[in-house]
């Protein structure tokens, strides 16, 4: 068994990384060349061919960095583009489309220096205005982003402004001195700004291959534009598989050892493991029953987590998830260590808050945020069934019917079985009925606030608590759930600008945030992830990065299988 964790530390990333399974190197034939044939040249080359096949959860719901939002996406989208910078194996910033950047002394322009040797994959340069385009087209109210509000207001000068309509696209603080310097005025000193450039968001656009496609853009692999280590092939936006093919055009294109990268949507934990032990695929996830049954194998291997997954009440649907006590019922009427103890059986911890362990250190004294803030939410079906009998005598029934919405993965169905079953024994008069979904049709049924309860999940995006606490507040594109608190709002907010210099105060604010949160019951938060999984011996320097992409391809290379 290997043992994959991290510990984050804010103070610019003295940061563990997990790096999936080492081994030999490759091994090649050769033959006498007098005897060479093209037949054989051919045969020669295809088993020169590198090549690692994976499997993935679910279909990729978007490959626009401007509309995506889910970790599938991403992922995608970090292998087939690149922004300014690239988290390397240490999860620091590496050069992308930056060489490297200056920061005025206050902390609100920073000026990025761009290489001359990047191309797109259709051979036009990548320049700052390929940045300026992307980044204006985030917040443009009219594309209709999510993350781009999300990852840029308040910190990006006039994203607000811009992404409420109450200003042009052209007031963005971001501006080209020439085609290859990027200058970005923030609306407060960001200490993380640097790796919010590696995220997907950031990434830069060709203008004129955005709009000749038009609607259609981004919706197969004809209409993709890439500028990364990677092109995107075989794939359109229903394909159950596809294939991350080497870029000849990238600019560090010597680095990328791999020659494609074969994907395919396996649901059932048991016929990815099928899959593995024929050797079609190289890496697989595990559910419960199966950790039990490989927890010993030499290529098991347990990866710690940032993903916190909770339930979201959506209050503007029906008089109970709109009262607070039927919510904290909800939130305290399961019990998460038995749920995580035997359904999902894989290292995965019990969450009695928002923010992760092991994510963020305090500035002062070190400890981990997650130990001070201590558990918020606890499983207590005593005080569950009071809060219960309150609630419904204060909405006036005596029974309540809800929807829970949530992924139509094999684990996920267990695990919310598992859910609804402790909520309606344990609260007297709740029935609660599951629609299982494809993740796409979830995050459009999220967006649209078509809901009434639903299992989510919140990975970081970057290396700061605000990550997490910018959800829920009242103008956040992922709230979603009619949630708004003049006193979370203003301890969030002031995090980001009025304290933006004093870090100190800065998590005293996202301490007492959090408490408001749960007070409100706005949550209620399930486990913090774990990754149990099977992965040859052969995959090498596929990274797992704990924020951002979960996955970094740029550096894979196949060893012995020995």
């Amino acid at each position: 068994m290997k043992l994959k964790n991290w510990s984050l530390l804010l103070a610019f990333g003295l940061l563990l990384v997990v790096l999936v399974a080492c081994s030999d190197g490759d091994s090649s034939d050769t033959s006498d060349s007098s005897e060479s044939t093209d037949e054989t040249e051919n045969e020669s080359s295809e088993a020169e061919e590198k090549v690692l096949n994976f499997t993935n959860l679910e279909a990729i719901p978007t490959m626009d960095p401007s509309l995506a939002t889910d970790e599938s996406s991403f992922i995608y989208l970090a292998a087939t583009m690149e922004g300014l910078y690239r988290l390397d194996k240490d999860t620091q910033t590496s050069e992308g489309i930056a060489i490297d950047h200056s920061v005025s002394d206050d902390g609100l322009i920073w000026t990025f220096n761009l290489r001359e040797d990047a191309v797109w994959e259709n051979g036009d340069p990548v320049t700052a205005h390929d940045f300026i385009y992307a980044w204006q087209r985030a917040v443009n109210p009219e594309t209709g982003s999510e993350y781009g509000p999300y990852m840029m207001n308040g910190v990006i000068k006039n994203a607000t402004a811009v992404s409420s309509g109450e200003a042009p696209v052209e007031d963005l603080g971001v501006t080209a001195d020439g085609d290859y310097t990027l200058v970005v005025e923030l609306e407060n000193p960001t200490p993380y700004f640097e790796t919010l450039t590696t995220f997907g968001t950031f990434f830069p656009l060709n203008q004129a291959f955005v709009e000749e496609q038009g609607d259609s853009f981004a919706t197969s692999a004809d209409t993709l534009l890439a500028n990364g280590p990677y092109t995107m092939s075989s794939w359109e936006s229903t394909s159950n598989s596809w294939e991350l093919v080497k870029n000849e055009d990238y600019w560090d294109t010597e680095t990328v050892n791999m020659d494609k990268l074969t994907f395919e949507v396996v649901k059932d934990p048991q016929t990815a493991v099928d899959l593995y032990q024929s050797g079609e695929v190289d890496r697989v996830d595990l559910n419960s029953d199966l950790v039990d049954q490989y927890s010993t194998a030499d290529d098991y291997v347990v990866s710690a987590d940032t993903f916190v997954y909770f339930l979201k009440f959506n209050q503007t649907t029906t008089d109970a998830l709109a009262n607070e006590n039927i919510r904290a019922a909800i939130s305290k009427a399961f019990d998460k260590q038995a749920m995580v103890d035997t359904i999902l059986n894989n290292g995965s911890i019990v969450a009695n808050g928002l923010i992760p362990a092991d994510f963020t250190p305090m500035p002062e004294s070190g400890e981990d945020f997650r130990e001070v803030s201590g558990d918020l939410v606890s499983y207590d079906v005593d005080e569950a069934k009071a809060l219960w009998e309150k609630g419904l005598e204060e909405i006036g029934t005596d029974s309540v019917e809800l929807e829970m919405l949530v992924d139509d993965d094999e684990t996920t169905k267990i695990m919310v079985e598992y859910i609804s079953n402790q909520l309606t024994t344990n609260l007297p008069g709740l029935e609660v009925s599951l629609k299982q979904v494809p993740k796409e049709q979830r995050l459009d049924l999220d967006t649209n606030m078509d809901y009434e309860l639903q299992v989510s999940r919140w990975g970081p995006d970057f290396l700061d608590p605000f990550t997490f606490m910018n959800l829920w507040t009242t103008d956040s594109g992922n709230n979603k759930m009619g949630y708004s608190s003049e006193e979370y709002d203003t301890l969030v907010q002031d995090a980001a600008a009025t304290l933006a210099t004093d870090n100190a105060a800065r998590y005293e604010n996202f301490l007492e945030a959090e408490k408001v949160l749960f007070e409100d019951a706005a949550i209620a938060p399930i486990y913090q992830a774990s990754r149990a999984q099977l992965v040859s011996p052969k995959v090498e320097n596929v990274f797992v990065n704990p924020f951002g992409a979960t996955y970094e391809y740029k550096w894979a290379d196949v060893g012995s299988a020995e």
